[in-house]
């Protein structure tokens, strides 16, 4: 049996550990990220404990990075079976905020990032998925695509990036859209959606006691902030063919916050 291949887009955090529980299962992985000793790091890591990872340096907002990249992953690989899609910024420190004191480039900063970002990905993926032969189970590819509780469920005590929960909602009308047109062309398309959860990109919020607090009421499955690998383990199923049946989902995995009022 070929092994199967997934490209991630990202060195740190969930993508880092969805990435290391991958290739613990067989699965070659090759992940791209803007920071190359991040990249080198998870590299070294996953092929020091006998898994197979290659990478590439690229900003996912620039669509030749992006299409060099995946050319890179094919030469490496030979196909692409599944894409994690990852890649994103939380929007605070880009003047995002309430809508009334959110700025014109924080905004769109956001949306270049999380949506744009996203948009460049797929499409190069695609373009692959689509003239692969399709794999034992008879399916080219799966996407996942990283979007936030936020994107659904808001807590404006606490966070108030309109911007970023504007994105976070683009990336699941895009996804399902995608997933309508693309079941035809057995490419499965789902989107996973975190609550707050302990990586490089939410600091901010996990070293705010008052946050962290709030998150044992709000959290209460994990007591609090959520670690990586609660979400890690709800990605890999959604991108292994134990989901094969499986798309224009949205898997929240939020410790509890969507019902906790």
């Amino acid at each position: 049996m070929t092994t199967p291949t997934c490209l991630i887009t990202a060195s740190t955090g969930i993508g880092a550990e969805t990435a290391k529980i991958l290739a613990s299962r067989g699965t070659h992985v090759f992940v791209m990220s803007r920071t190359e000793s991040n990249l080198h790091t998870l590299a070294q890591e996953i092929r020091n404990a006998g898994g197979q990872c290659d990478y590439a340096v690229a900003d996912v907002t620039r669509g030749d990075m992006v299409e060099a990249a995946v050319e890179q992953c094919l030469n490496i690989t030979g196909r692409i079976d599944a894409l994690f899609n990852v890649a994103g910024i939380s929007g605070s420190k880009y003047c995002d905020g309430p809508i009334h004191a959110c700025t014109e480039s924080g905004w769109d900063k956001v949306m270049s990032i999380n949506v744009k970002g996203m948009f460049l990905v797929c499409r190069a993926v695609l373009k692959q998925m689509l003239e692969q032969e399709p794999d034992s189970y008879g399916i080219r590819g799966s996407i996942l695509n990283m979007s936030s509780v936020l994107g659904i469920s808001p807590m404006p005590a606490h966070f108030v990036t309109h911007g970023y929960a504007a994105s976070k909602g683009a990336i699941i009308s895009m996804s399902r859209s995608m997933a309508g047109y693309y079941a035809r062309h057995k490419i499965r398309v789902n989107v996973i959606a975190p609550g707050l959860t302990e990586t490089p990109m939410a600091g901010r919020a996990v070293q705010n006691e008052t946050i962290c607090d709030a998150m044992k009421n709000k959290q209460p499955l994990t007591e609090g902030v959520m670690d990586t690998s609660s979400v890690a383990e709800s990605a890999a199923f959604l991108l292994s063919h134990e989901s094969r049946a499986i798309t224009g989902d949205v898997l929240i995995v939020d410790g509890g916050w969507c019902v906790m009022g």
